[in-house]
């Protein structure tokens, strides 16, 4: 157990799979109270019954303000103070160029992995202000800082989050709440089957070849992340597996 976590409030959004579930996972074994949102709730509901904490799930959808409203309403029905929060809900949504994206991919990568940080932050942030040492984690990506063909709109979103927390980290400065962002490559999770509409084999494809990340990877940084002492930030880090140099150099095995 990680004695700097032992009994504080952990909120993780996107917390039913990948990175979100062993970030709940890491968190309760360092002695954290969990506050997991995500759409899919009996997916929470079985998370929070193998970490041992029932009732530590509830229906979270960061694409509607009402939703972010009511999922915060349920926190702070139990604490009165949010010490980690952990902005994971995001994802991509199809490969195609710009030429012939679809509104509906569009709008849906910009609601959740921008405007949803975004909400999810401001609703939270009051459980946050009094809490000197606190930490806002949100994760990003590699495709924040290079751009790649079919991945316009995931791309300039990953860019958003990657400027939202340089924004907050400047506008919160004298809190002592520390704002940081994790930036993953390849880690093998649900994300390539949701980019690909639950094609199995196109997203098996993805990581052939290659020792990807792992959604666990990912969970023991935010832990270290949060519990560093109070006076350091950690602002942003970059996490690729060995076999990725860059967006476009990866190293594949042959089978």
């Amino acid at each position: 157990m990680n004695s700097s976590l032992s009994g504080k409030w952990v909120l993780i959004t996107g917390a039913s799979s990948g990175f979100g579930a062993a970030a709940a996972r890491a968190f309760a074994a360092a002695g954290g109270n969990m506050l997991l949102g995500a759409r899919r709730v009996d997916r929470l509901e079985e998370i929070a019954g193998e970490i041992r904490q029932p009732g530590a799930g509830h229906a979270l959808d960061v694409a509607s303000t009402a939703s972010v409203e009511q999922f915060v309403a349920w926190v702070r029905a139990k604490t009165a103070r949010v010490d980690v929060l952990i902005n994971n809900a995001g994802g991509a949504l199809g490969l195609d160029p710009v030429a012939s994206g679809r509104d509906e991919d569009w709008e849906g990568m910009l609601q959740s992995n921008v405007l949803g940080l975004l909400r999810v932050t401001r609703a939270v942030l009051p459980l946050m202000m009094n809490n000197p040492g606190s930490s806002i984690l949100s994760i990003g990506s590699v495709a924040g800082h290079t751009a790649y063909e079919g991945g316009a709109v995931y791309c300039a979103a990953k860019a958003g989050e990657r400027k939202i927390t340089q924004a907050l980290r400047l506008e919160l400065n004298g809190t002592g709440i520390r704002v940081g962002s994790l930036d993953p490559g390849l880690a093998e999770t649900e994300f390539s089957t949701v980019r690909f509409k639950g094609d199995a084999e196109k997203a098996r494809k993805v990581y052939q070849g290659m020792h990807p990340l792992t959604a666990e990877d990912i969970a023991e940084t935010l832990v270290w992340m949060a519990s560093r002492p109070p006076h350091v930030n950690i602002d942003e880090m970059v996490i690729k597996p060995t076999d990725q140099a860059a967006i476009h150099k990866v190293f594949r095995r042959s089978a």
